[in-house]
C-alpha cells in the first residue's frame, strides 16, 4: 500500500473510531438501541455448546455489552473483549470493576487489528457485521475470523434480519437472512442452528435480529 493510500485507510479509521467514541460518551448505555440487560439470544446459543470454562472466547464489537458480564458470572476464565471505541470499554471496565482485570481488552478495527492466530474456541458477533457494508471490509473481517478461530471453532453471528433495520446510530447497515450469511461466511462453516428475535430498543422501536451458530470446518 502506498503511503497516500495507507493515510487515507488510517483517516477512515479514525473517522469510525471518533464516530462510536461519540455515541457512546454522550448516550448512557441503557440509551443504546442495541442495548440488553442480557444478551439472551446470544447466551442460549453459547450455553448449547457447552464448551469448558477455560474456552478462549471473543466478542468482537463488545463495546459496554453485558455479555463479559454473563460470562464471567458463568465461570468463564478467558474473555477478550474488541472494539473500535476505547470510550466504550472503558465504560464496560468501570461496570467490571475489579473483575475488569480478568478481561483482555483490545481497541482496535475488526477489518484491520492483527490477531493471534488460531487462538479462539469461540468467536461471537452481534451487531457488528452488519455495519460492513462493503465487499472489501466483509473480506478482511472473515479473513481474521478464519485466522483467529481454532480448527472446528465456533462462530455465534447476530445481525439485523432481512426485515431489520437499514440504518442504526446514523450509519447505513446490511441485512441478511440465515442462509445469505451462510453464503457470505463461506463453505468453511457449517451453519448449525439459527434463531429470531424480536429485540426492542430502549425507545420502543422494533428491530429483527437473526441470531447464528456457526463451526469452522478445516
Amino acid at each position: 500500500m502506498s503511503p497516500q493510500r495507507e493515510t487515507g485507510a488510517k483517516h477512515v479509521k479514525d473517522e469510525e473510531a471518533g464516530h462510536w467514541d461519540r455515541v457512546y460518551a454522550t448516550r448512557e448505555a441503557s440509551e443504546l438501541s442495541w442495548w440488553q440487560p442480557h444478551l439472551a439470544c446470544s447466551l442460549r446459543l453459547i450455553e448449547g455448546i457447552g464448551l469448558p470454562l477455560t474456552a478462549s472466547i471473543i466478542d468482537v464489537g463488545g463495546g459496554n455489552s453485558t455479555l463479559v458480564d454473563d460470562l464471567l458470572a458463568r465461570g468463564y476464565e478467558r474473555v477478550t473483549v474488541l472494539d473500535i471505541s476505547a470510550t466504550a470499554l472503558e465504560q464496560a471496565k468501570r461496570r467490571l470493576g475489579e473483575k475488569a482485570a480478568k478481561v483482555e481488552w483490545i481497541v482496535g478495527d475488526i477489518v484491520s487489528v492483527s490477531l493471534p492466530q488460531r487462538a479462539f474456541d469461540l468467536w461471537h458477533d452481534r451487531a457488528a457485521f452488519h455495519f460492513l457494508v462493503s465487499q472489501e471490509s466483509r473480506r478482511r473481517y472473515l479473513e481474521n475470523l478464519r485466522r483467529a478461530l481454532k480448527p472446528s471453532g465456533h462462530l455465534i453471528l447476530a445481525t439485523f434480519a432481512e426485515t431489520g433495520p437499514t440504518m442504526c446510530s446514523g450509519l447505513p447497515t446490511m441485512r441478511y437472512s440465515a442462509d445469505e450469511l451462510a453464503r457470505v461466511i463461506g463453505a468453511e462453516f457449517k451453519l448449525i442452528e439459527s434463531l429470531r428475535e424480536e429485540h426492542r430498543t430502549p425507545a420502543g422501536a422494533k428491530q429483527d435480529f437473526i441470531c447464528t451458530h456457526f463451526t469452522l470446518h478445516r
